[in-house]
């Protein structure tokens, strides 16, 4: 069994905006910066290997924490957003209007134009969990929103329709365990923060 916890990055100042990120390659806000700077790693994660998702917001979260990443893995990217980048939900459903609400009843083939489906983040991902199960080595993931919902949706079977399984706040790590082949499964406990006790 190989343990992953994975982490999004601090905010940044289009999260403050609520514009959509994906693959733009934003930094932290201020207040990110602040918020980085405070997490603390839980003890039952001390030691284990950090991989990142090459986007800078993800690396100044690390170096902020003092954390030395050991890998940056392309799968640990955000969910390409496409046309949609830079636009916020709410001026995409009014300006979409019913073709938004129809994609948005997709769950886990929702498409942004131009961009990716959860489901195909999944993909990338799985292929990720199998190479980290197979390595057999604990780790941590250091990536973003999409790719963790991706991630909660791979342990749970939660299809993106309707709330998630469980609620993750800024601060809190998903913990997953893995099997030999991959398959993953909600840690025990499922969610530990990064925040000081």
């Amino acid at each position: 069994m190989t343990r992953l916890a994975l982490l999004r990055h601090a905010p940044t100042t289009w999260n403050k905006d609520r514009r959509i990120q994906g693959r733009s390659d934003t930094v932290l806000s201020t207040e990110g910066r602040a918020m980085a700077a405070a997490w603390h790693c839980p003890e039952l994660i001390a030691g284990w290997r950090w991989i990142a998702s090459p986007l800078q917001r993800t690396r100044e979260t690390a170096a902020l924490m003092g954390v030395d990443i050991q890998a940056t893995d392309q799968r640990l990217i955000e969910m390409d957003w496409g046309d949609w980048a830079g636009k916020t939900l709410a001026d995409l459903r009014r300006r979409e209007g019913a073709a938004m609400a129809t994609n948005e009843s997709r769950g886990l083939d929702f498409r942004p134009r131009g961009g990716e489906s959860p489901r195909e983040v999944q993909q990338r991902l799985g292929d990720f969990l199998r190479e980290l199960a197979a390595g057999g080595t604990d780790s941590v993931a250091l990536t973003h929103r999409g790719v963790i919902r991706a991630a909660l949706g791979l342990a749970t079977g939660w299809d993106f329709l309707g709330p998630p399984p469980l609620a993750l706040g800024r601060s809190d790590l998903l913990m997953l365990t893995l099997d030999a082949d991959g398959t993953a499964r909600l840690g025990d406990p499922a969610r530990l923060s990064m925040a000081a006790s």
